[in-house]
């Protein structure tokens, strides 16, 4: 129930215009975004880096309703690609992208043109592109426009979500030879016809994908903070005799560091989703549902002003 009225909130206009003007939000923020600006985002990304691990850079924003958001959010990452670039951070430092901040809604050919810039730019850059899952209903378009992509870039990525029931279908029409995937739980609000509701069910399907994904000859990226399927994925990587550096674990900044770091000194590939940006508010209410255990920390940072 609580999940469900934190997602509901992520949508909420009023809700929106309140929290981020409380100070004290920004504590919380400051836990999970890098920060609002592209310094604070290369500088955050060059100390995990020396952490030994590696990055996807998100530039916060969605659901662009114009041609001009759309060129906004495309310069963003063209001059994070470039700094990225310039500080030898890309060969472990890539950039996941959203087609609702490129246009997707006003057009998929919009979508797709300006997607096709920010990989082009991240070719030259030396890193890849991931594209993000939204909801369900752009499921089908982001498909489309990865098959596009990957036709001149063929490492361009893609990102599944468990709860939809379509997903291990999905899995197994991507679990190509040179296909980057993203498996993870999913954090939207979905209705019960497309998506499993019980966290059990959830679980379940992330479990049945990731043996998809790891018995094909592609590069499956595990994106979970669940202690059960990391160690599950860990012993399945064994099973298929998947070597170190052959997939890899994914966990969000600020979400399990030490653990991150422990898989690390294993010898496993860790990459940290690192977002950063003003249009942070989305984002955060999606976190939260993902662990409302959160909760008790965000009420704590909005009641402090320091």
């Amino acid at each position: 129930m609580l999940r469900s009225l934190i997602l509901a909130a992520a949508g909420n206009h009023t809700l929106r215009t309140a929290l981020t003007s409380v100070p004290g939000s920004r504590g919380l923020v400051r836990r999970f975004v890098a920060g609002d600006t592209v310094d604070d985002a290369v500088a955050t990304a060059a100390a995990l880096v020396a952490d030994g691990l590696a990055v996807s850079l998100d530039h916060l924003g969605e659901n662009v309703t114009d041609a001009d958001g759309a060129e906004a959010t495309v310069r963003a990452y063209l001059e994070l690609l470039h700094r990225l670039h310039a500080a030898e951070l890309a060969p472990r430092a890539e950039v996941s992208v959203k087609l609702s901040a490129t246009g997707q809604s006003v057009h998929e050919e919009l979508a797709l043109e300006n997607a096709s810039r920010i990989c082009a730019a991240a070719e030259q850059a030396g890193t890849t592109v991931t594209l993000d899952a939204e909801d369900h209903t752009t499921t089908d378009s982001t498909l489309r426009v990865l098959a596009e992509l990957r036709r001149s870039w063929p490492s361009t990525g893609a990102v599944l979500q468990s709860h939809l029931r379509r997903t291990e279908q999905d899995c197994r029409a991507l679990a190509v030879r040179g296909s980057r995937v993203r498996l993870c739980k999913g954090a939207y609000a979905e209705p019960s016809e497309v998506a499993f509701a019980d966290p059990r069910e959830v679980a379940l399907s992330f479990v049945r994908c990731a043996n998809v994904l790891l018995a094909g000859p592609g590069y499956p990226m595990f994106a979970t903070h669940d202690p059960r399927l990391v160690d599950i994925v860990t012993e399945r990587a064994r099973w298929f005799d998947r070597e170190p550096g052959s997939f890899e674990y994914q966990m969000l900044y600020g979400m399990r560091p030490a653990e991150q770091r422990r898989l690390v000194a294993e010898g496993a590939t860790v990459r940290v989703y690192l977002p950063y940006g003003s249009d942070w508010y989305g984002y955060l209410l999606r976190r939260l549902a993902e662990r409302p255990a959160n909760m008790a920390f965000f009420l704590r940072s909005l009641v402090s002003t320091r």
